[in-house]
């Protein structure tokens, strides 16, 4: 939902569409990552990550790419020539009103608002991950959490009471973030009729999977078989 005090530029809106949301509880020393999992993000909250605007220019010029330093502790997971690989396989009118595509640097600031992407104005945003590949989360992945982990190819387990952890390969990370983090990001760039933020979370979604996963299913082995388990709430992979 846009708030009337968000400033709604030549029909693109100031606010920024993220894919993430707060975290649910106060970051602790032991978890290093603090990405919140959750799908829907509210835009009246009062915090919004700090983050570089670019002006559209609309002059109808290619998007450009720009690269910051991720920050210590931190690294990109994909690179410019990977991702304007992956945008050349998209049909051209998803990419008219791109305008800038941002390898974003981690802050301290950033991290009590984390996300792994960010559509503002013409500009996507790609945010960087932990150097060793591991997200650590206070709360135990939701199903969804689950299965979107399970489709790129990343881990959950749990490794201590209250400590979960998502681990990453090298191209289960690299397929999550061009073939679902990217593409959602443009699905809300291209998105100029829904207005309420469910529904624009909502096509995003139905975007990076149609355009993103199923586009390059082919590309990727089998997913491992999740065994979810009543038990206390726990559960277990078996890949």
């Amino acid at each position: 939902m846009r708030s009337d005090s968000h400033t709604v530029l030549r029909g693109r809106s100031r606010s920024p569409r993220h894919h993430a949301a707060l975290p649910l509880v106060k970051p602790s020393k032991r978890l290093r990552s603090k990405r919140a999992r959750v799908g829907s993000r509210n835009l009246q909250l009062p915090f919004i990550p700090p983050e570089d605007w670019h002006e559209p220019r609309e002059d109808g010029s290619a998007y450009r790419i720009i690269v910051q330093a991720a920050g210590r502790g931190f690294r990109h997971v994909v690179t410019p020539a990977e991702v304007r690989q992956r945008l050349s396989d998209v049909p051209a009118e998803f990419l008219r009103g791109l305008e800038v595509v941002q390898f974003s640097r981690m802050t301290r600031k950033k991290q009590s608002f984390p996300c792994y992407g960010l559509q503002w104005g013409s500009s996507l945003y790609l945010y960087p991950i932990e150097d060793d590949l591991v997200e650590y989360y206070h709360q135990p992945p939701k199903p969804s959490q689950l299965i979107e982990a399970r489709m790129y190819g990343g881990r959950w387990m749990q490794e201590s009471a209250g400590v979960w952890k998502l681990v990453w390969t090298e191209r289960a990370i690299k397929d999550f973030y061009l073939n679902n983090i990217l593409i959602h990001e443009l699905g809300h760039l291209i998105d100029d009729r829904n207005d309420r933020s469910v529904d624009r979370e909502r096509f995003a979604e139905w975007f990076a999977v149609h355009h993103g996963y199923r586009a390059t299913s082919h590309q990727r082995p089998r997913p491992r078989i999740v065994e979810r388990h009543v038990r206390r709430g726990g559960w277990r992979s078996s890949g």
